[in-house]
């Protein structure tokens, strides 16, 4: 602990005799006090939070804190399924230990999903002996949590702060207390980081306006700088730089590609780039998405089939490698082909030849063999799931594609061509507004290349005028649920095919932080929520909503609350904020 801490555990240590009883407020204006001028001193925020939570410690016996925020984009953390990380705590943990082991995961969620204070008296009794710590087990504890709002947008939730006090120490009030005190933290936590981002934009200004400096001299002096461009491939970053240059030296060679990424980073694209790169270029060029059809749909398409070899069959058929013959065939997701569909693709790769569907004729192709897949197949391998030998036989050469936030130089020609693309398509003229193209940068885009081509297109569509402002981008105008994407997901289940990283797209609208909610406790007959309804609910929730949600539950506010992904005591709050008057039936 630096001096600072130590300074403040003194303070706490000389205050706590004349503050015992009554003067707990005062304490606690004290702690408050101390952090926040821990938090205005700070170069980085969450690097003092542990001095933080051992303030709350000294100050309020509030003891075993912890803080945890949503985890970063293809982060690693313990276990690998929880969708948050251990950003600091007040006690000293094994980094690589799951989460769930420092902070109930339930609890966790809950208040990720609601947004709303928590406290649970009795977290065995309440949760289960099995969420309670290791290292708490054994005696009483309380637990309160409070969330930690992202500083640009009050509604989404990017932290939980926790922490427990013993039975030992349950006084009236305390509870109470405990959660205005961490949600002052929180909230003084929220302007630090609104602060640093700030800070840390204007450094992305300064960055970015030398850099176009620099580039400008080049090209005065006649030195420009080309980006790369293959084959409808742009981007001028290092990422795509890196990526170009792989597939220009394996094209010219006959060797199997495999192309990896996640959704929509253009591996088709790619592999019409490996394709015309090659001596085969002027052959032709064979697609096939093994995930739309199948099994035995796939075989009848892959490798042809004879007249009337079964219903249906009227005439003969070549299959796509008969087409591909002296070109490139392309096996788009060919992660997702059944294990008795993998052997028999697997011998016309070993051997160039196969029979048609009801033939009995051999047929011998020569056709480059170029496939993609967004799945873990070395998983997939060791699960039994995907054959050793054709995992070995498809990935001679890999090509891992960046995805677009790993190469954010990229989005802003990108979209600039899918700008210019839509006008040309509708015969319009709309631009974009600086400001516009600076919030479109900003973004992480989970759906990649694919999803900045869809913002593209709905701001050109909706715009209401030739120039499209900031403002009237869907993440500007709270329709945009990219960002909500992950949040969504249970454990490590993808959605549409976001199979490698899970992101989360900032906004740049600030807005003020809301009014803390008053504490819930938690309902023992709390169950997991129905599907009817989504599982962000509030106390924010929507009047109509709420009263259909009250209404399919007969007015029993504790079932509406497991309709909506809430507690009863949610329930009840915002029944009471919106002025709804419980009907009795």
């Amino acid at each position: 602990m630096n001096n600072a801490a130590t300074d403040v555990t003194t303070t706490a240590q000389n205050a706590a005799a004349p503050y015992s009883g009554a003067g707990t407020d005062r304490l606690a204006l004290d702690a408050v006090y101390e952090i926040a001028k821990t938090f205005a001193t700070a170069a980085d925020p969450i690097d003092v939070v542990p001095d933080i939570l051992n303030v709350l410690s000294s100050f309020l016996d509030l003891r075993h804190a912890v803080l945890a925020l949503l985890a970063e984009p293809g982060a690693e953390h313990g276990g690998g399924v929880n969708p948050y990380t251990i950003a600091a705590t007040a006690f000293v943990h094994d980094k690589d230990a799951d989460p769930a082991e420092v902070i109930p995961d339930e609890v966790a969620r809950i208040v990720f999903r609601s947004g709303v204070p928590l406290v649970s008296f009795d977290l065995a009794e309440e949760f289960g002996p099995e969420a309670v710590p290791q290292r708490l087990r054994g005696e009483g504890q309380t637990l309160v949590a409070v969330p930690l709002r992202d500083p640009e947008r009050s509604h989404f939730v990017l932290g939980v702060l926790c922490a427990y006090r013993s039975h030992e120490d349950r006084r009236a009030g305390h509870s109470d207390l405990d959660v205005r005190v961490l949600t002052m933290v929180a909230s003084l936590l929220e302007q630090a980081l609104r602060f640093r981002r700030r800070i840390a934009k204007d450094r992305e200004r300064a960055l970015e306006d030398t850099r176009r400096l620099l580039q400008t001299v080049r090209e005065q002096n006649g030195h420009k700088v080309k980006p790369v461009s293959l084959e409808g491939i742009i981007g001028d970053s290092q990422a795509i730089a890196e990526v170009v240059a792989q597939v220009k030296r394996v094209a010219p060679t006959r060797t199997p590609v495999l192309l990896r990424g996640e959704s929509g980073t253009g591996k088709e694209l790619f592999a019409r780039a490996v394709h015309t790169q090659s001596d085969r270029a002027r052959k032709p060029f064979v697609r096939v998405n093994c995930a739309a059809l199948s099994e035995t749909l796939l075989e009848s398409e892959l490798f042809g089939h004879e007249k009337g070899s079964f219903t249906g069959a009227n005439a003969l058929k070549k299959g796509r490698f008969e087409l591909a013959d002296g070109g490139t065939l392309f096996l788009d997701e060919i992660g997702e082909i059944s294990p008795t569909f993998q052997s028999k693709l697997l011998r016309v790769l070993q051997e160039g030849e196969f029979e048609r569907v009801g033939g009995t004729r051999t047929m011998k192709v020569d056709v480059r063999l170029v496939a993609a897949t967004n799945r873990d197949l070395e998983d997939a391998v060791a699960k039994g799931e995907f054959r050793a030998d054709l995992y070995f036989r498809i990935c001679v050469v890999p090509i891992l594609l960046p995805p677009l936030r790993e190469r954010k130089g990229d989005i802003r020609p990108l979209a600039q061509l899918f700008l210019d693309k839509f006008n040309d398509t509708n015969g319009t003229n709309v631009r974009f507004a600086a400001d516009a193209f600076e919030t479109i940068c900003k973004c992480n885009f989970p759906g990649n290349v694919r999803e900045l081509e869809n913002c593209v297109n709905r701001a050109a569509a909706l715009s209401d005028g030739e120039i499209v402002l900031g403002d009237e981008l869907a993440c500007q105008q709270g329709s945009c649920l990219s960002a909500e994407l992950w949040r969504l997901q249970e454990g490590s289940s993808p959605i549409g095919g976001l199979a490698i990283g899970r992101a989360v797209t900032p906004s740049v609208r600030a807005s003020a932080p809301p009014p803390a909610a008053p504490p819930v406790e938690r309902d023992r007959g709390y169950a997991d929520p129905a599907d009817s309804f989504p599982r962000r609910k509030t106390a924010n929730t929507a009047r109509e909503e709420l009263i259909a949600a009250m209404e399919e539950a007969g007015w029993v506010q504790a079932k509406a609350a497991r309709l909506l992904g809430m507690t009863p005591r949610q329930v009840a709050y915002a029944l009471q904020k919106h002025g709804i008057e419980v009907r009795r039936i």
